[in-house]
């Protein structure tokens, strides 16, 4: 037990730059406090004094905020960040060295007995306000972020956004990462299961389908100029195919920021009346 308490001691220095010493997480964090609520009463659970248990795991709600049933499994060096509003069911079974951050549900999505909440696999971090709902698994090292609403199952090291969930897929970067990556085997998550660099999945898609556009002309193009090498010429009044200009979604500021960028890599000046900084 007291080498439990220490793990959980520990990962809250590691997880929350906040914390400054150890009385202060003992008697101010509402995630510890409903962690160890749980311990005991599912303890209680499992030795059958079912209505004790549930009592227990009230009283924690009633004190921290955090409601977890007494029936759910949860691994070692589990943190919840803030605490305000989690629910974990009942069926639901969390692996080792997870995060959970305020506002989030694991929830069911059925009212069948049997298993109706989800599965986290090892180090998964769940962002405020996201919604894990039915029995499904969330592999290892995965990323909910923030307000999510994940319904199907996550693969190992995905990062879900959205509602519904999407996942998306980070572009490898030229830039030296050394110092991220020195940090995040530090941390072992990112804070709220997002990075500022994520991409918006429905910018790319649309934007895969701008390329396919321009693939698509391209080959009309050449089609239209064999038809007319081969002596076969556009019927009276036929327009050429109009040209179509690079375009690219944008989501972020900073993408807006980079369009503004010539090909060095130089700022272009801003325009008369413009305000930008």
């Amino acid at each position: 037990m007291f080498e439990n308490l220490k793990e959980d001691l520990s990962v809250v220095f590691d997880r929350d730059p906040a914390a400054r010493n150890t009385f202060e997480i003992l008697t101010t964090y509402p995630g510890v406090h409903a962690l160890l609520f749980h311990r005991l009463a599912h303890a209680l659970w499992n030795l059958g004094a079912k209505w004790l248990a549930r009592l227990v795991s009230y009283l924690a709600r009633w004190l921290t905020g955090i409601e977890i049933h007494p029936a759910a499994r949860i691994g070692r060096r589990f943190f919840i960040d803030h605490g305000m509003g989690v629910v974990i069911g009942e069926t639901a079974v969390i692996g080792d060295d997870c995060t959970l951050y305020h506002g989030v549900t694991l929830g069911g999505t059925s009212w069948e007995k049997g298993k109706r909440h989800p599965t986290l696999g090892n180090g998964v971090v769940v962002g405020a306000g996201a919604k894990v709902l039915g029995p499904i698994e969330i592999g290892d090292g995965a990323r909910i972020g923030s307000n999510a609403v994940v319904v199907k199952a996550v693969p190992a090291g995905a990062t879900v956004v959205g509602v519904p969930g999407r996942l998306i897929e980070r572009k490898p970067e030229d830039i030296d990462t050394s110092h991220r990556q020195k940090l995040a085997s530090k941390m072992g998550f990112d804070a709220y299961g997002a990075t500022r660099d994520a991409p918006d999945p429905v910018a790319h898609a649309v934007n895969c389908m701008l390329d396919h556009l321009h693939v698509m002309e391209t080959r009309m193009k050449q089609m239209c100029e064999a038809l007319r090498a081969a002596g076969f010429e556009p019927p009276e009044g036929a327009q050429d195919i109009p040209d179509l200009p690079a375009c690219e979604i944008i989501s972020t500021a900073e993408e807006l920021r980079r369009m503004h960028l010539d090909e060095d890599g130089v700022e272009q000046a801003p325009e008369e009346g413009d305000s930008r900084p």
